[in-house]
Formats: C-alpha cells, sequence, structure tokens
C-alpha cells in the first residue's frame, strides 16, 4: 500500500459472538431482551438486533464449543441501555444473573452477563453524562 492509499474505519458491521448451540443461544439472548432480525438455521447464524441501528450482533454456532465460564480478562460487548440498574432486575428476573453487582462508571452505570459460552455482554447508561447518551 502506497502512502497516498489508505483505508478508513466507517463504522461497525457485527459484532460475532460463538455460540454451541443456536436455539439455545437464541433462546437466551431472546430472554436477555433481545430481538432476532433473522435466523439461518443451515447457515448456523443468527442476527440479534442492537437498537435502531443496522449492526448487531450475529451468533454463530459453532459445534464443537462447550458451555463454559468467561476468561478473565475477556472481551467485552457494551449496549447501551436507558438504566443499567433496570436492566440488571430485568436480566435477573429473566434467570440471567449478573456477572457482579451493578458497578458505577465514570458516565454512569453498568451491569455485566455471560452467555452459557462465556461471551461477556454489558449494559451501560450515561445517567452521569445524559448529553452523551443516545436519543430513543
Amino acid at each position: 500500500m502506497s502512502d497516498e492509499e489508505s483505508y478508513e474505519l466507517l463504522g461497525f458491521d457485527n459484532v460475532l459472538l460463538p455460540v454451541g448451540d443456536l436455539a439455545e443461544a437464541v433462546g437466551f439472548y431472546e430472554r436477555a431482551g433481545f430481538t432476532v432480525g433473522f435466523r439461518l438455521d443451515e447457515l448456523g447464524i443468527a442476527l440479534l438486533k442492537v437498537g435502531g441501528e443496522t449492526p448487531g450482533i450475529l451468533l454463530r454456532a459453532e459445534e464443537e464449543l462447550g458451555h463454559r465460564s468467561p476468561p478473565w480478562p475477556s472481551p467485552r460487548v457494551w449496549l447501551e441501555v436507558p438504566d443499567a440498574r433496570v436492566a440488571a432486575r430485568e436480566l435477573a428476573a429473566a434467570g440471567i444473573p449478573p456477572l457482579d453487582e451493578v458497578s458505577p462508571t465514570a458516565t454512569g452505570w453498568t451491569v455485566e452477563i455471560a452467555d452459557p459460552w462465556g461471551n461477556v455482554l454489558g449494559f451501560t447508561d450515561y445517567a452521569k453524562r445524559p448529553e452523551l447518551a443516545r436519543r430513543g
């Protein structure tokens, strides 16, 4: 690549998460409040919608992947919610326990969960910095 040529990062396409069982994963994420955008069982993939954005979380079946605890440290995907404390209560009510208590951040609050394959998702808000929050 010459000095005149370069590429530009335009934004996220999708975040891919490996799962051992597509049907089980879809059920888990639906309980966690996600909506399925599409599901192609013959390809072993399902797209979870995230807000009104086109990119989402793409679940990809990896048959040899069994249940596991999240490695520490583990990559994390954090998603913005209006109130992370409410999200934590709703997740717990759906049978999805947080990895730890809801904790404060510089901008608000966050809570993390792990799916059965060790993928970690965080739910964070901008309660302390509402001017930075998305407008729903």
